[in-house]
């Protein structure tokens, strides 16, 4: 199952090798500086934007890879039923949005939450 880390500098979504398989690329690294929000999100489905781009898509049980949005991309490795860490993005990097069913989503928000900006904090998206 795909875990959010944070690996020195970077954000990183450390894929299975069957996830890896499925979405058609290595493990997801973006800069601990396009942070611009976390969250859990406990109703998966809510976690999925756009519509999907490259990887796997199994209706209403697993998603994983590229979803395509107007003006952007998301990355996303959600399994039906479960929470998902919401991790929103700023600034040139590939996503807008990750999107992961950690199995522990606390912690990677724990982990995460101290990285986001303390001039975004308490602020909604737009």
């Amino acid at each position: 199952m795909a875990r959010l880390t944070v690996d020195g500098t970077d954000i990183v979504v450390r894929l299975s090798v069957r996830e890896k398989l499925a979405a058609r690329r290595g493990n997801v690294r973006v800069p601990l500086t396009a942070l611009r929000e976390v969250r859990v999100e406990p109703d998966w489905w809510r976690a999925l934007r756009g519509r999907r781009g490259r990887g796997l898509w199994i209706p209403d049980r697993l998603c994983v890879g590229v979803r395509v949005l107007p003006d952007g991309r998301d990355f996303a490795v959600v399994k039906s039923g479960t929470p998902v860490v919401c991790v929103e993005l700023r600034g040139d990097v590939p996503f807008g949005r990750l999107a992961v069913s950690d199995p522990d989503p606390e912690r990677a928000v724990r982990e995460l939450r101290p990285h986001v900006p303390t001039d975004l904090l308490g602020r909604g998206p737009g």
